[in-house]
């Protein structure tokens, strides 16, 4: 292999870096646990477990409506990756489908599909786009050669002085009015 060829560890992180790009660009974990969600609540009504010599069958009435929930729950998910403009209504819409889950399939696959299901649709309720340095900063270049904001909170040097009031207009032993802007004020 030449110095000039690309390597397959080039290669690899190549896509590596495009691919945490893209994740960074759309709710990706919000996703994956919704589609996750979806696999317990869609394949455990119709699965058949054996536990040494006892055959567990987990046919319920409404096997069809857990199947359609499942498969529902992993298309919302696909659409957080590759629509992430309706990320919000896929998150509600999820969250809907893991309640109803609970009572129509087996606790919502034994409360894995549900838990899974729940927490994907917050997450993707709650994800927001990040902001690049030129939108956040509004000068773009310029504000990075610019000192850096110095971190902690913010003190006021000293509060404005009130003005003095005339003579007998409102004015009490102590100096304060009553009827100006820093004074108090009533209702009516």
């Amino acid at each position: 292999m030449s110095a000039e060829s690309p390597g397959l560890s080039d290669r690899f992180h190549y896509w590596r870096r495009r691919f945490r790009m893209w994740r960074g660009t759309r709710p990706f974990w919000a996703g994956l646990l919704t589609m996750l969600g979806g696999v317990p609540i869609a394949y455990l009504p119709y699965a058949q477990l054996t536990l040494g010599q006892l055959s567990l069958r987990m046919g319920t009435p409404t096997g069809a409506g857990s199947l359609i929930i499942g498969l529902l729950l992993i298309t919302l998910g696909l659409t957080m990756w590759f629509q992430s403009v309706v990320r919000v209504f896929a998150g509600v819409a999820a969250i809907l489908l893991a309640l109803v889950s609970l009572p129509v399939s087996n606790l919502g696959g034994f409360l894995i599909g549900f838990l899974l299901a729940m927490f994907g649709g917050a997450l993707s309720i709650s994800w927001a786009p990040g902001k690049t340095a030129s939108e956040g900063s509004g000068q773009g270049a310029q504000s990075a050669e610019a000192e850096p904001e110095q971190a902690g909170p913010v003190v006021q040097a000293a509060a404005p002085e009130p003005e003095p009031a005339a003579e007998g207009v409102g004015a009490h032993a102590d100096g304060t009015t009553l009827e100006t802007n820093g004074g108090r004020h009533r209702a009516g």
